[in-house]
């Protein structure tokens, strides 16, 4: 075997070969869309002829068990013909009877999560609703499981907020669908006498299964997010940027019974915001307040004369794994899959903490966002940082990790090692 020497870095190889991996896995991606579609028409169409056959030759289920028995001898390379499956089949042609739905919606869902939109969702309304979300947010099967089970059809758009009146048309509808009431963080195993800062620190800890129950857009910004007001620090529960609304989100914990003087404390922060943060081109900032209760009458009223958008929602936690869960716990090789990226958004708040301690320390503006933007402010005040240059591709990882997007394991662990060495160069500057 020929060994291909080492060659020295050349400028921009990194960036190629990162642009060249991601244009490889498209096009693999669109290769596997394609043949996933057509296996999928196949299965309708199979589970149509058979309907079909039903009806009118009165056949049972010994007949397609044969059937499957049959088909698996002529193509022994083939999975998914057995007895069983066939049945879903039908099931699956029956619930879907417009094979235009199928080509335009369903057909772009992997098999096992239409067997299990089927067996789960009865009404064709909700089903076709949670098939067409599974598209949009690209869940897995175990997380189209949870959303079912978690009745996330029936708690989207469903928080008392004020954003028809606050907000114009087209922003309202999309933020009033972006907030849910309940939010179910059923991922928290969290007693009753928690206090705020333990809730936010555990779906800290839980970042990326937070934003996953937030839903899709939602880019996180910081925790306990520091703006100084008339010459006071206050700080922010949870701040977010929301991709589709172009627009800061701002979240805040209460531990207890929605009151009205919460409403006007968000209107504060919005304020604060919209003043220090907001860009020219960003829409309004949004305020949500998470409760443990609340009297929708109450929330009403606080709201009513409020000029700043904001929406009011209960949380709901669990003290222990909910039943419906059991069933689907995590395969290891899933939990090898998963644990990268969680470490990689881990290690991106850490970065962005240390970085804006060590501009902080100099006396520099700590009112910059994201990570990009403070090394640039640090790059200009000529601190130098060991590995700065290398991080660019290794931040993009982190950033898809935090918004929910799943990351390849190999990218994901290059941008740990890449980022740690970041961290341990901040911590050393910033000093014990």
């Amino acid at each position: 075997m020929v060994r291909i020497p080492p060659t020295p870095e050349l400028n921009g190889y990194t960036a190629l070969l990162s642009e060249l991996k991601e244009r490889i896995r498209a096009a693999r991606l669109r290769a596997a869309v394609a043949v996933n579609q057509e296996l999928i028409l196949l299965y309708w169409s199979i589970g149509s002829d058979i309907l079909v056959r039903q009806a009118t030759e009165g056949w049972g289920a010994r007949v397609i068990d044969r059937l499957g028995e049959d088909l698996r001898r002529a193509f022994p390379e083939m999975t998914g013909l057995s007895g069983r499956n066939l049945k879903y089949m039908r099931a699956f042609a029956e619930a879907y009877p417009d094979q235009e739905i199928v080509q335009q919606v369903v057909a772009r869902l992997p098999w096992g999560h239409n067997v299990r939109l089927v067996e789960a969702v009865k009404d064709p309304t909700e089903r076709l609703w949670y098939a067409r979300k599974a598209i949009e947010h690209g869940w897995s099967r175990n997380i189209l499981v949870h959303q079912i089970e978690s009745g996330l059809y029936h708690r989207q758009g469903k928080a008392i907020t004020n954003f028809e009146r606050t907000l114009p048309a087209p922003q309202s509808e999309l933020a009033r669908e972006l907030v849910k009431d309940p939010y179910s963080f059923d991922f928290l195993a969290l007693g009753p006498d928690m206090s705020e800062r333990q809730l936010e620190r555990s779906l800290l800890d839980h970042l990326r299964s937070l934003i996953l129950e937030l839903g899709k857009g939602f880019a996180f910004v910081g925790s306990q997010y520091p703006l100084q007001v008339g010459g006071q620090v206050y700080y922010l529960d949870l701040l977010f940027y929301h991709l589709r609304l172009r627009c800061f989100v701002v979240l805040e914990l209460k531990i207890e019974e929605f009151k009205p003087e919460f409403a006007g404390k968000m209107n504060f922060y919005l304020s604060a915001v919209d003043d220090q943060l907001r860009h020219e081109t960003d829409g309004p900032s949004i305020g949500i307040i998470l409760c443990k209760g609340k009297n929708a009458v109450v929330v009403e009223y606080a709201l009513r004369d409020s000029a700043k958008p904001m929406g009011v929602a209960e949380y709901r936690l669990s003290p222990s794994l909910p039943s419906q869960l059991q069933g689907n716990l995590p395969t290891a090789e899933e939990l090898a899959r998963e644990f990268p990226l969680m470490s990689a958004v881990k290690l991106r708040i850490e970065i962005e903490r240390e970085l804006r301690m060590l501009l902080q320390a100099r006396g520099q503006s700590t009112g910059i966002i994201g990570i990009g933007p403070m090394l640039q402010e640090v790059e200009q005040h000529g601190i130098a940082l060991e590995g700065a240059g290398e991080f660019e591709v290794a931040l993009q990882a982190m950033n898809q990790a935090s918004h929910g997007i799943d990351v390849d394991p190999v990218a994901a662990e290059q941008a740990i090692e890449v980022g740690t060495r970041l961290l341990e160069t901040l911590k050393r500057l910033n000093g014990p």
